[in-house]
């Protein structure tokens, strides 16, 4: 049976997985949830994923939601073009790099987050609501900062070395967003600069675009 891969388009989350399935060429079918409104809320996706969010991926009878949890799925079941260096040190720094991006930034920029009365609110005591860019943008740029920093002695064309790996499925979908959607300039970032433009050159990574995904409203132009 092909994998069935629950995705939107703009989610940093399921680009992950559009990469990883991607450069181990596993064919899957492409199942696009319009957040938008609210089908990822209903009765019938929630058995998929109880969190109501995207990724969600079935392989068979197997269900998994939350894309570190289905990157270390296809990482063990489909070695193949593996994701993870042979190297123990190099795997210790592709768990960092990935877990800076998936805990410490892309939750902050998560539109559950932004949008929630709660954290407005909250927000809304210290400062003015009109400052939530700016307050994104901090997180954003602290964790771009602690990659840099991690990944300044051990990169090659790529991440962790000259292969593409775990970290880079992470890092790739953090920089498109950082760039297009929260304006951050990424002069001030040039190894992940420099990594990025490597990967738009790639074909896994650049058919796993937002703007390339069957729901995205770019198809249609």
């Amino acid at each position: 049976m092909v994998m069935k891969l629950y995705s939107h388009y703009m989610s940093s989350c399921t680009f992950r997985v559009r990469i990883a399935l991607r450069l181990k060429g596993l064919d899957h079918e492409y199942i696009a949830v319009d957040m938008i409104n609210g089908e990822h809320l209903t009765d019938e996706f929630l058995k998929l994923n109880p969190l109501g969010m995207v990724p969600a991926l079935v392989d068979g009878d197997i269900i998994i939601a939350d894309s570190f949890a289905i990157l270390m799925y296809l990482e063990e079941k489909y070695p193949e073009h593996p994701l993870l260096p042979n190297d123990f040190q190099k795997r210790a720094l592709n768990y960092q790099a990935a877990n800076i991006v998936s805990s410490n930034i892309q939750p902050l920029q998560n539109p559950r987050i932004q949008a929630s009365r709660k954290f407005s609110m909250y927000i809304g005591k210290i400062s003015s609501p009109d400052e939530m860019l700016p307050w994104t943008q901090h997180h954003i740029c602290r964790g771009f900062a602690a990659l840099e920093k991690l990944l300044a002695n051990c990169a090659g064309k790529y991440a962790t070395g000259d292969e593409v790996s775990l970290a880079d499925c992470f890092i790739a979908p953090q920089v498109d967003a950082a760039s297009k959607r929260f304006k951050i300039d990424m002069n001030d970032y040039p190894l992940l600069s420099r990594l990025y433009k490597a990967y738009v050159e790639l074909p896994a990574f650049k058919d796993a675009m937002p703007e390339n995904q069957p729901d995205s409203p770019a198809v249609g132009i």
